[in-house]
């Protein structure tokens, strides 16, 4: 009696730190389409949680595959995260809000640059009058 009395309240005692149960996402719509035999394809899907995905894809010049498509999601602050892309002979190719931007060119270059340039410079121009 004393061991199954044990084993119950162990068992509570876990279950109390156990996670919460995750929800379930119903999947509103899912549908895949492979029309030719040339490599074309598409896929869109859509869950309740606002997860959307959608692809579309055919056999490239060189062979390979292209594709392209977009995905979003729901973040924790409510706004949506969006993603589009080209995957091609160029590579793949994504454009989003969520992306990282590089500093606009030209920049301005540091002088310790333009410090190190007129030195070579000159150095060249030296070397080119000895060997004169």
């Amino acid at each position: 009696m004393k061991l199954i009395l044990m084993v119950a309240l162990t068992a509570v005692a876990v279950a109390d730190k156990l996670p919460e149960t995750v929800p379930v996402v119903a999947i509103l719509r899912s549908q895949q389409a492979n029309p030719d035999e040339l490599g074309a394809h598409s896929s869109d899907f859509e869950a309740d949680n606002g997860i959307k995905v959608q692809l579309s894809g055919s056999e490239g010049a060189a062979g390979g595959s292209n594709m392209a498509g977009s995905w979003s999601y729901p973040q924790e602050d409510g706004s949506i995260a969006s993603v589009k892309f080209v995957a091609d002979e160029n590579g793949f190719q994504p454009e989003s809000d969520l992306l990282p931007v590089a500093p606009e060119f030209p920049h301005p270059i540091p002088q310790f640059v333009l410090d190190q340039i007129a030195f070579a410079e000159e150095e060249r121009k030296r070397k080119a009058q000895e060997e004169a």
